[in-house]
């Protein structure tokens, strides 16, 4: 098996188009590259978290007081600017 090196080199020397092929693979080849996955390791995780508690109920509050002060977000807010 090739180390860790080996295996950087080895994509260091492909051609840009098969390194960008190998990037839209990648997700499927490590499944912990996949931001779904990481969110939902994350929803799932019931380690307590004080200051990430706090926050959100700061964050309510002021939203119970204020939700003008917040701004609606949109769908074309999500959309890639390119």
């Amino acid at each position: 098996m090739s180390t860790v090196a080996e295996i950087e080199a080895a994509i260091r020397a492909l051609p840009p188009a098969e390194r960008e092929r190998l990037a839209d693979h990648l997700p499927s080849i490590l499944p912990e590259l996949n931001g779904d996955t990481k969110w939902q390791r994350l929803l799932n995780d019931e380690r307590p978290r004080p200051a990430l508690t706090a926050l959100g109920d700061e964050i309510a509050a002021q939203y119970k007081g204020n939700p003008g002060m917040f701004a609606e977000l949109r769908e074309t807010d999500l959309q890639d600017p390119k």
